[in-house]
């Protein structure tokens, strides 16, 4: 589990001892599954990493709800992943490279499946400059989400898979993609973070 649990899980325990110790066995037991079931949602599996430096992994676990390809002042292709109170929250780096820049924006909490979520919900930002040109990764908060937790920093060195954030409860993540990149992923995919492909650098996109 990653730390942030720490306080809902004290307060969870907390409560489920006091009800008991009330004699209300009832509320007791549906305090310590509520408890369980936050428990589960702070957990953070371990993962075989593909590292390779021709794969995009997905950032998040979750389901492609939008694919935007570049348009007007948009140079990047945009895939958007929507994470459930059923995904695991931890985000991950898609390839290995240089944090350049991380901008948080305070905004709404609409629901994290429309597409104006991305534009108008809180959100954090994070740009990288790999050995291929560069990306980004943006945070953004959910309806019940109202916690972006960001664990790097710029000029951090990150390697591919590695843990960069975590958003609590519902939420999305946005993967822009630079040209030179071919999708792996459709509309209405599962993909898991540090797991799936969600890109692959073509020869003509990458740097020599």
């Amino acid at each position: 589990m990653v730390k942030e649990v720490w306080p809902y899980l004290t307060a969870g325990v907390a409560l489920t001892a006091i009800l008991a110790l009330a004699g209300l066995p009832i509320a007791a037991f549906t305090a310590g599954v509520l408890t369980v079931a936050v428990a589960a949602f702070f957990r953070d599996p371990r993962r075989r990493v593909p590292v390779d430096p021709r794969l995009i992994l997905s950032p998040a676990d979750g389901r492609v709800v939008s694919i935007s390809p570049p348009t007007g002042d948009a140079s990047m292709t945009t895939v958007s992943i929507f994470l459930s109170v059923f995904n695991v929250h931890v985000n991950r780096a898609p390839v290995a490279g240089r944090v350049t820049a991380i901008r948080y924006t305070p905004g709404s909490f609409l629901p994290a499946f429309r597409d104006k979520a991305s534009e108008l919900n809180e959100q954090n930002l994070i740009r990288m400059e790999t050995a291929h040109g560069p990306l980004a990764v943006k945070q953004i908060a959910g309806l019940i989400a109202r916690r972006i937790r960001c664990w790097t920093r710029e000029g951090d060195t990150v390697g591919q898979g590695e843990k960069i954030g975590f958003i609590t409860f519902g939420s999305r993540v946005d993967l822009y993609l630079p040209a030179g990149t071919d999708l792996r992923v459709r509309l209405g995919d599962r993909v898991r973070g540090g797991l799936s492909v969600v890109a692959v650098y073509s020869q003509e996109g990458s740097r020599a």
